[in-house]
């Protein structure tokens, strides 16, 4: 069985969205470097340092599954209709989407919480590791103890407000560096989580 992993770019105070879910000013270091990475079937096109590069090429290649929550869904438009990496995604919720529940979906709607979601990726993945995603869905994993690591990219920049990745965490989770490596758009951070 793979790791549980998460990542996110998030803001030096701390948001991965600024309001309204604005990713933007985030995600400038995609389009601030000299290497082009294909992603999502080439529907999108990085341009990266050469170390970014490195770190984006092996984040896309680990996960067999993601897990996710509705809002996460609702908000990316369902990623088009395809999951955006490929492979079996899990979204949690109270109530799927009526549109979205037929035999050959891309999404498989877990309404039995956030556990067995992850239970049904982790089948899924089989050797491979299992992507987080949602901010609510990271805490409860979290406090649950079945997240292995967190990879923060880093952004040089303060948005002042919007979605915090870390907000709803009552106990004292430790953490320890396994990565570091600094690029002059975002700063790569990968962490274990000590359990």
């Amino acid at each position: 069985m793979g790791k549980v992993i998460t990542g996110f770019t998030m803001s030096l105070d701390g948001f991965i969205a600024g309001p309204n879910d604005d990713i933007g000013p985030l995600f400038k270091w995609y389009r601030s470097g000299e290497v082009e990475i294909p992603l999502n079937d080439g529907r999108f096109v990085a341009k990266v340092s050469a170390a970014s590069a490195a770190i984006i090429q092996e984040w896309f290649t680990r996960f067999g599954a993601i897990v996710t929550g509705r809002r996460d869904f609702d908000v990316s438009r369902a990623w088009g209709g395809k999951s955006p990496m490929e492979v079996p995604m899990f979204i949690v919720t109270h109530h799927p989407p009526a549109e979205w529940v037929y035999a050959g979906s891309p999404f498989n709607f877990v309404t039995t919480g956030v556990e067995a979601a992850l239970e049904q990726a982790q089948q899924a993945a089989g050797e491979r590791d299992v992507l987080i995603g949602g901010t609510r869905i990271v805490q409860q994993l979290l406090k649950a103890r079945l997240l292995d690591e967190i990879h923060i990219e880093l952004a040089p920049l303060l948005l002042g407000s919007g979605i915090r990745l870390f907000d709803q965490l009552p106990d004292l989770i430790v953490l320890e560096p396994i990565l570091v490596v600094d690029t002059p758009s975002v700063t790569h951070l990968k962490y274990r989580v000590i359990k």
